[in-house]
């Protein structure tokens, strides 16, 4: 398989599983509180991680970027993972997924990474399509007040897309080798929510052999496999081509809600999930062609009147400038550098 492809098919499992993620959590947290299914959840992961960064101790020390930067990641994302996780609880898979993608069109509004100027009008119009479809996605069967679960993911859709934008802004022209960014992450994770949910971790001694399997499914692949392979693959391909495979995850999140949970849409709701697919991939595509548009510019200019290209390209393609390279860090492992660098995408 070309390595595009194969590139492709990566990122598309990965929004799989995330869109899968929504039902597996609310099986969860029908018979084990919501922090209980946080800490078990990161708990899994960092044991996942540990032992693979055991395994492959060749891959050199720790090093302080890894560190520094996984914090205040680990602190975000843990922030994502409980308003989700309690929104998911009060709403449907389908309509969560749906919700949630929301976060393609709110990123480039915080993502000042690699672009001059503001966007053009269109987007706005673009984000204003996926407000009306969240409207029409929480109307249910007629309008009435915003349901507390889809208030709680639109709370998760915002501040994914500022994890998102931190992301791109920590990790941007250092060598970070992935694993070990997920480690950090999921040991703060479970140093964060170890003590709310300290009082209730004997109901794990309860817990049958179905919700032991949804607990492993979200720590091994909602949580460790997807985060790896995300971060393999946007190294691998443009940050445009990726949010868009990647912003297939609401379709996954409504297919296994219908046909595994029982969801159902009502016409108003329908008519919801259609624009809120249209809006996100309109704001989408306005969003790259704009960036696009900035790094042709950027290149046209004499090589004198510009600072350097952090925008990237789907190609890897420079100016036919000469730009000193940056010193490598003789503690990080070789092995482990970054390709010629992309713009920032989730992570």
């Amino acid at each position: 398989m070309p390595d595009a492809r194969r590139t492709d098919a990566v990122l598309l499992l990965v929004a799989l599983v995330w869109g899968s993620s929504y039902l597996s959590a609310q099986t969860a947290t029908a018979v084990l509180p919501v922090l209980v299914v946080l800490f078990a959840r990161y708990a899994l992961s960092a044991l996942a991680c540990l032992t693979l960064v055991a395994a492959g101790r060749k891959s050199g020390p720790w090093t302080r970027d890894e560190i520094r930067i996984g914090l205040p990641l680990g602190v975000t994302q843990a922030a994502i993972l409980v308003v989700e996780t309690y929104g998911v609880a009060h709403t449907s898979a389908a309509n969560a997924g749906l919700i949630i993608s929301l976060t393609i069109v709110i990123t480039p509004l915080l993502d000042r990474t690699g672009r001059g100027g503001g966007l053009p009008p269109s987007f706005y119009a673009a984000a204003g399509v996926c407000l009306l479809a969240v409207g029409l996605l929480m109307s249910g069967d007629g309008f009435h007040a915003p349901r507390l679960g889809d208030l709680l993911m639109l709370g998760a859709a915002v501040i994914r897309a500022g994890h998102v934008a931190l992301v791109g802004r920590l990790t941007a022209g250092r060598a970070i080798r992935p694993l070990r960014l997920t480690t950090v992450q999921t040991l703060v994770g479970t140093a964060l929510f170890l003590g709310p949910a300290s009082g209730d971790l004997p109901t794990l001694v309860h817990v049958g052999a179905a919700g032991w399997a949804q607990l492993l499914y979200l720590a091994l692949f909602c949580s460790v496999f997807a985060f790896l392979a995300q971060t393999w693959a946007v190294q691998r391909t443009s940050a445009s081509r990726a949010s868009l495979l990647l912003g297939t995850e609401p379709i996954w999140a409504a297919a296994v809600g219908i046909a595994l949970a029982g969801d159902h849409f009502t016409p108003l709701t329908g008519l919801g999930a259609i624009l809120m697919l249209t809006g996100t991939y309109w704001g989408q595509a306005i969003e790259r062609a704009h960036r696009t548009r900035g790094t042709k510019a950027a290149r046209r200019a004499p090589s004198g009147a510009r600072g350097p290209d952090m925008s990237g390209s789907a190609t890897g393609a420079r100016p036919a400038t000469t730009h000193p390279q940056p010193k490598t860090d003789p503690r990080e492992d070789p092995a482990c550098q970054p390709p010629p660098p992309t713009t920032p995408t989730p992570v």
